[in-house]
Order: structure tokens, then C-alpha cells, then sequence
């Protein structure tokens, strides 16, 4: 356990990064590049840990990466990223992207995926971070699902190593 003060999740939030989609975003299907969406997600992501954090953050895990609808051209696109738990030196964001029709401002929820960071010393050694505080009922949802999604992860992790012994 760390001995950091706690941080609230707005602490280090992004709400509603616009990102203007253009010709170059667009795959053969002439719907936005689901990698492009996934490597912006994980860039914010990185900004949210290291806010969080105070360290340098590097990547440890993505999984549960949704698709939910495509992205169309001339569409804006909104991440939303916020802490959902940490634990030692590891911290999981969650990430939901919605694509935004400029000139209607209706919004379509085309992607949720969570990350898992881990924050790094000086010498690049695990460094244990301050613990979150869920603010609302619903970053409370976050911060208890968090924790079953990390022992599925760690399930997971065990089991392969005794499979690959």
C-alpha cells in the first residue's frame, strides 16, 4: 500500500478530446482506422497515468477493446478517458470514444476499451502510486468492476504460465 495522499478520478481526466477526422483516417471500407482510434486511446491513456501518477507510465496491458460502430468521414471523434482503479504501481483507464456528427451533434458510442499502466522510477523500476476516489456513483461502478477485470487478467496471466511450463 502506498503511503500517497488518494486522488479524485477528476484529478486526471480527459473529457471530450475532439480529434476532426479527414481522408487520411480512413480504411478501405471508408470508415475510420480502428488502429488510429487505439493508438490515440492509448496516448491519452498514457497522459491520464503520468497525471495520476507523477511518473513516467508505460503500457502493461489492453484488453477489452470494443468496437461498437464504425466512424464515418467528416465525423469528430470524443475521448473520454478517466482512472478507473490502481493497485501497487499498476493503474487501469478506462477509455469510451464517441464519433460526433458536427453539424447535427447527435453522437454515436463507438469504442470502449480499458488500459493497464505501470509507473516507473527514475531507474525504471515499478513505483508504487497514490490510490483513486471515485466522485460519483458511477466512477464507483468503474472503480469495484476494475478490480474484478484485473483478477481476470491475473487468472489469466497464471494460467498461461502453468500451461507453458
Amino acid at each position: 500500500m502506498t503511503d500517497k495522499p488518494a486522488k479524485p478520478v477528476s484529478a486526471s481526466a480527459i473529457e471530450k478530446h475532439v480529434y476532426k477526422v479527414f481522408p487520411n483516417d480512413m480504411n478501405a471500407y471508408n470508415t475510420v482506422f480502428g488502429g488510429m482510434i487505439m493508438a490515440k486511446c492509448d496516448r491519452l491513456a498514457l497522459v491520464v497515468a503520468e497525471r495520476h501518477s507523477a511518473h513516467v507510465c508505460v503500457t502493461a496491458a489492453v484488453d477489452s477493446i470494443h468496437f461498437r460502430a464504425p466512424a464515418k468521414g467528416n465525423d469528430t471523434l470524443l475521448f473520454n478517458l478517466s482512472l478507473n482503479r490502481s493497485w501497487g504501481s499498476s493503474m487501469e483507464i478506462g477509455a469510451k470514444v464517441e464519433a460526433e456528427n458536427s453539424y447535427t451533434g447527435e453522437t454515436r458510442h463507438i469504442l470502449s476499451a480499458f488500459f493497464t499502466f505501470v509507473a516507473l522510477d527514475e531507474q525504471g523500476k515499478p513505483v508504487d502510486v497514490p490510490a483513486v476516489m471515485p466522485e460519483t456513483p458511477e466512477q464507483q461502478r468503474r472503480f469495484d468492476n476494475a478490480e474484478i477485470r484485473r483478477a481476470g487478467r491475473l487468472k489469466t496471466r497464471e494460467e498461461l504460465s502453468r500451461a507453458n511450463r
